[in-house]
């Protein structure tokens, strides 16, 4: 039986018609406008947002004309939303790009171990707890963005456990909220949503036309770790989107990084939770839209013909993609982005490349330090998302990894990955085995320089990210 999957993204909601074989018979995706500043500031229309799961959602099953079972939802993680007591927005949406809840976590910095311990992960305003935190001193009461839409569509107040361990707020080990965590940032957790399982029932709704029940909840990430089958402990995937997020599949024994990565809850499906490592880059396609935006390149397109698949030579810039802070394993949310390297020969081409390998290499980083937690290479990294079109990326990638690159055959791997959720849900899979279709990559793309030149060129960015973290 069919399942209608959505994809609550940044820029976009896409919302897909997914047959039993894996099959997408329909598709439709409504843009999303974000608004950012120079204080840190990102913020969205929580109700345009709605409007677009709505509007996707009855657009798709439209243009699939076929019933479907149930309905399965993807959110874009740490994002918050100040409601009013009737649940309507009660002022902009907070991006998880949104930087301003420094002011949170820099008093706490003595509490930074600790919160680690209890949550698996740094103390930093990336993630939902200090931003609910500081909304609090704004109107309205403040929820985590996937609650507030699950709440608008089917009157619950539910989150799934993936999505709650993104928070500094959840136990990991006990998959439950964490009243000292919480103490911490000034939250009652009996305000928080509750935390159910991944697959299951959510609620109903007749947002999408007729009567539909909500059985897959998840995170962007996870979802897209589920969607590529990374099962196993050290399946690793890297989903390159308005920012570039690696995981790593951990096994079902919660564990905490010694490299500075954060440790998160993969799924929770039924009694058994797996967990992930996590590693982020904030802006990867919003680096791009940044260059096009400045007039370096026109648009995304341009990057391979403009700099090619060569790395950058020793007397080119490199770039550090902090535009809207480091991520791990750094944790600098203040970092800005940094050319280095710059001469009167650089030009457009150069600039271009030192972006594109910028970005390759953080994700390197990010890579050999789930390695290191994991005590095994990565044997092969898969990838999806809109920036995989781009072959320069792709050979960047394999030529700092020293490691084969499989690019997933879709671009909506998280929608896909919901899909199964949704389908285990409602009763119409056994396993995820079952819930997922197979899939044969679109593209494998195989290093093309050597190991000693890959060391010399992630030693060249690592040392300009450390000059960027020490400015």
């Amino acid at each position: 039986m069919n399942v209608l999957a959505i994809d609550q993204g940044t820029s976009s909601t896409t919302a897909l018609v997914v047959a039993a074989d894996g099959a997408i018979l329909g598709q439709a995706s409504v843009a999303l406008a974000v608004d950012s500043g120079a204080d840190g500031r990102v913020e969205f229309d929580p109700e345009a947002l709605l409007e677009s799961v709505v509007a996707a959602g009855r657009d798709a099953l439209a243009r699939a004309r076929v019933p479907v079972a149930a309905v399965g939802i993807g959110n874009q993680g740490e994002s918050v939303v100040c409601r009013s007591p009737d649940w309507r927005a009660a002022g902009p949406g907070i991006s998880w790009q949104d930087r301003r809840a420094a002011t949170v976590t820099a008093p706490l910095a003595a509490h930074g171990d600790r919160l680690t311990q209890i949550t698996g992960l740094p103390l930093d305003p990336y993630f939902t707890g200090p931003k609910l935190a500081g909304a609090t001193a704004g109107p309205g009461i403040a929820v985590p963005v996937d609650a507030w839409v699950v709440h608008r569509l089917t009157g619950e107040y539910v989150t799934d456990s993936a999505t709650a361990s993104r928070s500094l707020l959840l136990d990991l080990d006990s998959g439950e909220w964490s009243s000292e965590a919480c103490g911490l940032f000034g939250i009652d957790a009996d305000d928080l949503p509750t935390v159910m399982p991944n697959a299951a029932h959510f609620g109903e709704t007749e947002a999408f036309g007729p009567k539909l029940p909500v059985t897959g909840l998840c995170v962007d990430q996870q979802a897209a770790l589920f969607a590529e089958r990374c099962l196993a402990p050290g399946e690793t995937k890297c989903t390159y989107g308005t920012g570039a997020f690696v995981l790593a599949a951990a096994g079902n024994h919660a564990r905490r990084s010694g490299s500075g990565l954060a440790a998160c809850i993969a799924w929770r499906l039924g009694s058994r939770t797996d967990y992930c490592l996590d590693g982020q880059v904030y802006t990867a396609g919003a680096a791009v839209d940044w260059l096009s935006r400045i007039g370096v390149i026109r648009d995304a397109a341009e990057l391979d013909t403009l700099c090619g698949t060569r790395p950058p030579a020793a007397d080119e810039p490199l770039f550090v993609a902090a535009l809207a802070g480091l991520g791990a394993p750094w944790w600098r949310p203040q970092a800005r982005g940094s050319f280095s390297g710059l001469s009167l020969a650089s030009g457009r081409g150069e600039l271009a490349r030192a972006l594109v390998w910028g970005i390759a290499a953080q994700i390197a980083v990010l890579v050999n330090a789930m390695e290191s937690d994991l005590a095994a290479p990565c044997t092969v990294l898969r990838v999806d998302g809109g920036l995989t079109r781009s072959s320069t990326l792709l050979q960047a990638q394999a030529d700092l990894l020293q490691t084969a690159v499989e690019v997933y055959p879709s671009t909506e791997a998280t929608a896909l990955g919901i899909a199964g959720f949704a389908r285990l849900g409602a009763g119409l899979a056994r396993s995820p085995e079952d819930a997922l279709a197979p899939w044969s990559p679109a593209a494998v793309v195989e290093p093309a320089i050597g190991p000693d030149q890959a060391a010399e060129l992630r030693a060249r960015f690592a040392a300009a990210a450390e000059r960027l973290v020490q400015a």
